[in-house]
């Protein structure tokens, strides 16, 4: 029996549903929409960067795989760190890092410059947030945790809807240099308002009183410095399938909007295919997080992720309009549900005061799936002249997934969550 099924006056307090748990889901949607939105829009910036410099595709989405590796690297380090010390601490320096980032970037002259600026995105911002707010926000809440954290989620979806669209208006009126800073000024203004909203739930505000009277209770100190638990299964067989089912998603993530201005649409209209497909990915967060609740996190995982899989494949022979739109938003409920489901599945799976560093390990293999995923797309593209082959690549990574899955499955992964959860 798990924790959810008990009467509410039989949960302890410190894992009672509380009011502003739906604060920080709020909070949650708003720096994911920042973050990802930030990164969904070097799609976007791709071709005008190219046109003023004359670099390639590989080289200008190599930023986005900056992004994505710093962030994999700097969020084990911030993952750890938010274990034990206040989350506002880790929202606040993101809502900083994000903003800045954004507004040197308006200054970029050279590739080295484009790279450091997109590690400190990756670094200071997008790494910061990711393992600390999903671990405040499950702690929140004991009942339809998985919703809380799929209306969380759904922001990442709506930012990387949204930005890219602003972006594409901001390069068209003032030139890509000044849509950067504008974004960021942006982002330093609504980031660190929201970020101030930020509170622990009770059981982690217990947690971090004891540490500080008892130093031998401090959590990441003692024989088991990991503090993986009964988690460490879940978090090597999602470690290695997340690496695999963000490889697929990222090249069209990164991608589409320079394949399909490539078909001869216009910028605008390809960044409002890429829109379309991140709206249907906040309906795909919304629906996963729902269905965790109601039919298991693994079965929803793999459903999303098999979808994903299926469709990836089809998208460079694509050639009407309304196709493109209907393509768009089957891939971006499918892989939006993907994301929401891995999220959940070790939030639930692993031992609540060691819930930001495990989902930090994870989260380092899913940014490097990103990463490579974004760089290969540009890569085969540049060895090719064409996008079939890059996406031929990402169902292959989305098979791959797949199988890591099965086996997760066939070593008993499904049962010991169950131990884990109870």
């Amino acid at each position: 029996m798990s924790r959810s099924d008990l009467p509410r006056e039989s949960v302890p307090l410190e894992v009672q549903d509380k009011p502003y748990g739906w604060v920080m889901v709020f909070v949650g949607f708003t720096m994911m929409a920042m973050s990802f939105g930030g990164l969904a829009a070097v799609g976007v910036f791709l071709k005008p960067i190219a046109a003023e410099f004359g670099w390639s595709r590989g080289s200008i989405a190599f930023g986005y795989t900056t992004a994505a590796l710093s962030a994999a690297l700097f969020g084990i380090y911030w993952g750890f760190l938010a274990d034990r010390y206040p989350t506002w601490r880790f929202t606040m320096l993101a809502a900083i890092g994000l903003a800045s980032a954004m507004m040197l970037l308006s200054l970029t002259t050279s590739q080295w410059q484009f790279y450091l600026f997109y590690f400190l995105f990756g670094s200071l911002g997008h790494g910061t947030l990711q393992s600390s707010l999903w671990s405040n926000i499950g702690q929140w809440f004991s009942k339809n945790k998985g919703l809380a954290l799929g209306v969380g989620l759904a922001g990442g979806a709506f930012g990387q809807a949204v930005v890219p669209l602003i972006a594409r208006f901001l390069i068209s009126s003032y030139g890509w240099q000044n849509a950067y800073l504008i974004l960021g000024a942006g982002y330093l203004v609504v980031g660190v308002g929201v970020a101030a909203l930020t509170r622990d739930p009770p059981g982690k505000r217990a947690r971090l009183a004891a540490s500080r009277s008892n130093d031998d209770n401090n959590s990441g100190v003692g024989v088991d410095s990991w503090g993986l638990g009964e988690g460490r299964h879940t978090v090597f067989w999602f470690s290695m399938a997340v690496l695999f089912c963000c490889s697929c998603m990222s090249v069209v993530i990164v991608h589409l909007v320079p394949m399909l201005t490539d078909q001869g649409f216009s910028p605008e209209v390809a960044a409002t295919a890429l829109a379309a497909l991140m709206l249907a990915g906040v309906l795909g967060r919304l629906v996963a997080g729902k269905a965790c609740d109601l039919f298991g996190v693994v079965p929803t995982y793999a459903f999303m992720a098999l979808g994903q899989t299926i469709l990836v494949g089809w998208f460079p022979y694509i050639e009407t309009l309304s196709n493109i739109y209907v393509f768009s938003m089957l891939f971006g409920f499918v892989y939006s549900g993907v994301m929401a489901s891995a999220v959940i599945c070790v939030n639930v799976m692993v031992p609540a005061e060691f819930s930001s560093r495990c989902w930090s390990i994870v989260s380092f293999f899913a940014w490097v799936g990103m990463g490579f995923g974004a760089f290969m797309g540009g890569f085969l593209f540049d060895l090719t002249a064409g996008y079939s082959t890059s996406f031929t690549f990402a169902a292959i990574m989305g098979v791959i997934n797949l199988i890591v899955l099965l086996a997760y499955r066939l070593t008993g992964g499904h049962r010991r969550a169950v131990l884990v959860e109870a």
